[in-house]
């Protein structure tokens, strides 16, 4: 079963430190609603602070990250909720 894709689901991905999570689905919302201005920008702040972690589409699903990768992502995983637990 595919999960229902809602802004308010990305918002809990992101109040969790799930980006990645949060950008799928700000991406697939905003694909289908492409005109829609607080979805773009809300995604555009994603990608931000997602940084170069975005790999092409092309890759995304075909080839396992390499270890680095994996610790890079999860090391800002682990700021981004212990961000979240100061506020």
């Amino acid at each position: 079963m595919e999960p229902l894709l809602t802004r308010t689901l990305a918002e809990i991905y992101l109040q969790q430190g799930h980006l990645q999570e949060a950008y799928k689905i700000l991406k697939a919302l905003a694909e289908k609603d492409p005109f829609n201005p607080e979805i773009q920008e809300r995604l555009k702040e994603v990608r931000e602070r997602l940084g170069d972690w975005i790999p092409p589409e092309s890759e995304r699903e075909s080839s396992p990250l390499p270890d680095e990768e994996k610790i890079r992502i999860l090391k800002r995983w682990l700021a981004n909720i212990q961000e979240q637990r100061r506020k």
